[in-house]
């Protein structure tokens, strides 16, 4: 089943599922910034790229979140990542990732 991660969630810290959980670490993946993990300083998705061209941006930061996806969520497929393109974004320079993640629940219920 394919999921689309929802950023603005609050954190639950008893998820009533292991969907719910894998929604959550994948949003939290997404929500923290390279560096300010302490003594894990590789966790997150990097900004380092949000300064260029919108387009060089986008795409840089589309390999990031499936990379930094993959890397910390393995529970979780990048199906796609898409940016809100409205012009009032990208002139006020917001980069809002919208992910969609598949789950093969019939795998997590083995676990």
């Amino acid at each position: 089943m394919i999921y689309s991660v929802k950023l603005d969630q609050a954190v639950n810290f008893a998820p009533d599922s292991v969907v719910e959980e894998v929604l959550q670490n994948v949003r939290t993946i997404l929500l923290t910034r390279v560096g300010s993990v302490c003594l894990h300083r590789d966790f997150g998705v990097s900004w380092e790229h949000l300064d260029k061209p919108y387009p060089v941006a986008r795409a840089l930061m589309q390999a990031m979140v499936t990379e930094a996806i993959q890397s910390y969520e393995p529970r979780a497929q990048v199906e796609s990542v898409t940016f809100a393109d409205g012009f009032e974004d990208v002139m006020e320079g917001l980069m809002r990732p919208q992910v969609m993640i598949s789950i093969d629940e019939g795998r997590l219920n083995d676990e």
